[in-house]
């Protein structure tokens, strides 16, 4: 295979023709070939090859070409030879979201800037474009697409399936729905890479790395559908636990429970835009509340033991690690967001009163001049962390969001793993860089599993 980057332009005519400046085909190894078969996507049409006397690496576009396999626009893009036989033109990359198609301007809701950034700067390289699944026509096997133009606007075109899926749906209800396990299988069984197969349940991961010993001392002890007995004992072991929904996401539902003997049982939680505290005489007062507000059954719920964490100004801190797949195939942490707790809050996240800072600026409150050796042991962890539950795990990830804590003993704890973690980290202003560095990443690795990048298993 050669692989090499070139500028495609349309011409008017209406034959099926490729014509080849010799630069590019020297690179493409075409010396000599008077046909190819010409592929986009999971398209391909034969085409006849002209060279032509340009400098530099181009490739002009006849509108039989064109026309025929639905190349989107000209411009910068990868083309590969796959055996002499076949010039590849991509990658074709989906960004598969959903949203209101009736609004042209923020089809996408609030993922919407989001998008934009990455059809922006994956446009430089690559043909890329976001959809709904509603936008699929399989049958055709076709995607009516959202392209971004030259004013920063959608538009609209219509693109055979792409080479890798970048999956963005935003909800567990869209994403654990039989459509898209439907969706999602239809696109293996083309071959087509589709990363970040779902939403984690927290119950999930703590499955998934219950067996691995190396692992396994970094996840706090945490039961599923934990039973009244085991609620009892996690408290009295630990004084203090966190009750939280399996499928949860934001904070949201998450209670701290505290046992103090002689003083009683407390739980702490948030209901609406305030914090709570309540306090209860005996054990089985707390539990008629919770199932009170729960059902009897406290499906759903995991219990997981509560840390003590590093603070500043009596407030816990803990960590956000944006990891991502590289164009190698190898996490690497890409963005790191200390979060601190509001007072009386549950959790750090921002949307319950906590607040972000650069993960230096916390832990040199803490650690002083150790703070770098802190910082980098938990950037080990994560990368080992990310590694199990890929090793684990049945389908392809790229892209994980942990949440950590450190104990006073300088022991790094995993609370939670998300596959599809938000982006709030990156508004801080001093992690805009790592917010373009995570784009980067994500079309690094859509690079790699289209096979447009160089690598050992080609």
């Amino acid at each position: 295979m050669s692989l090499t980057f070139g500028n495609v332009h349309f011409t008017q005519q209406p034959e099926k023709v490729v014509y080849v400046s010799n630069a590019l085909m020297r690179s493409l190894k075409l010396s000599g070939r008077k046909s190819i078969q010409l592929r986009l996507g999971r398209d391909s049409i034969p085409a006849a090859v002209k060279p032509i006397k340009k400098a530099g690496k181009h490739l002009y576009l006849a509108s039989g070409v064109r026309n025929a396999i639905k190349i989107p626009k000209a411009g910068g893009v990868y083309l590969r030879n796959l055996e002499g036989t076949e010039l590849q033109l991509g990658p074709l990359i989906g960004v598969l979201s959903d949203g209101d198609s009736s609004s042209s301007s923020r089809p996408f809701g609030s993922r919407t800037g989001f998008i934009k950034q990455l059809l922006r700067e994956g446009s430089r390289k690559s043909y890329i474009f976001a959809f709904m699944p509603r936008d699929i026509n399989w049958q055709q096997e076709t995607v009516n697409g959202y392209f971004l133009n030259e004013n920063g606007s959608f538009m609209r075109k219509t693109v055979p399936l792409p080479d890798v899926v970048y999956n963005r749906l935003p909800s567990r209800q869209a994403d654990f729905s039989p459509a898209t396990n439907q969706l999602r299988e239809r696109f293996v069984r083309r071959k087509i890479p589709f990363f970040n197969w779902s939403f984690f349940n927290k119950s999930d991961i703590y499955n998934l790395l219950e067996g691995d010993a190396q692992a396994s001392q970094y996840v706090p002890e945490s039961y599923n559908n934990p039973s009244t007995e085991q609620i009892k004992d996690m408290l009295e072991r630990h004084q203090f636990v966190y009750f939280k929904p399996s499928a949860g996401s934001l904070g949201k539902g998450i209670y701290r429970l505290t046992y103090l003997p002689n003083k009683g049982y407390f739980a702490r939680y948030r209901k609406d835009k305030g914090n709570v505290l309540l306090r209860f005489k005996t054990f089985n007062s707390l539990m008629r509340m919770l199932h009170g507000r729960h059902s009897s059954s406290l499906k759903g719920y995991v219990i997981q033991q509560g840390i003590r964490l590093i603070e500043i100004d009596g407030c816990p801190i803990d960590f956000r690690f944006h990891m991502h797949k590289n164009g190698s195939n190898e996490w690497v942490v890409v963005g790191i967001g200390a979060k601190k707790a509001g007072r009386g809050s549950v959790t750090t996240h921002i949307k319950n009163g906590g607040s972000l800072m650069t993960p230096e600026h916390a832990l040199r409150q803490t650690f002083g001049d150790r703070s770098g050796e802190v910082l980098k042991k938990m950037k080990d962890v994560a990368i080992s962390l990310a590694k199990a539950i890929e090793f684990h795990h049945r389908h392809l990830l790229g892209e994980i969001g942990f949440d950590f804590g450190i104990d006073q003993e300088e022991h790094v704890w995993m609370f939670e793993a998300n596959a599809k973690p938000g982006r709030s980290i990156f508004r801080h202003p001093s992690l805009k860089a790592e917010g373009k560095a995570s784009i980067e990443h994500i079309l690094e690795h859509c690079l790699y599993l289209s096979r447009f990048r160089q690598r050992e298993d080609a």
